[in-house]
């Protein structure tokens, strides 16, 4: 079995900072992409930002502002939040696409969701 635990996330005023992180544990073989997303309230979920074997992939209303990190070592992933949004409050999301034994298929997973609320 494969864990995604979030910490962070939590309400910060518009224009603040925050950090949310994610760290994969348990049987790992690899892992192909590690990532955040987001779904507010009546919207569709969305990438927010992720690592991949390609490199990394931001959403277009977060160019700029969040900077997402990764360290191998630790399965851990983390974007840091600058220049927060009302428009960024939404319950976010670890997501990472991992293979748990060698010849085995990616599997996604997720993690269990946590509020960021950015306040006007």
């Amino acid at each position: 079995q494969v864990q995604l635990e979030e910490s962070g996330g939590g309400v910060v005023q518009a224009g603040g900072s925050l950090r949310v992180s994610c760290a994969a544990s348990g049987s790992i073989f690899a892992i192909n992409a590690m990532g955040w997303y987001r779904q507010a309230p009546g919207k569709q979920r969305e990438l927010v930002a992720a690592i991949t074997s390609d490199g990394r992939n931001y959403a277009d209303s977060v160019k700029g502002r969040f900077t997402i990190s990764r360290d191998n070592a630790a399965n851990t992933v983390w974007p840091q939040m600058n220049s927060l949004k009302p428009e960024d409050s939404a319950v976010y999301s670890c997501h990472a696409a991992i293979i748990t034994r060698r010849g085995d298929y990616l599997t996604d997973y997720w993690g269990q969701g946590t509020q960021v609320i950015v306040s006007s």
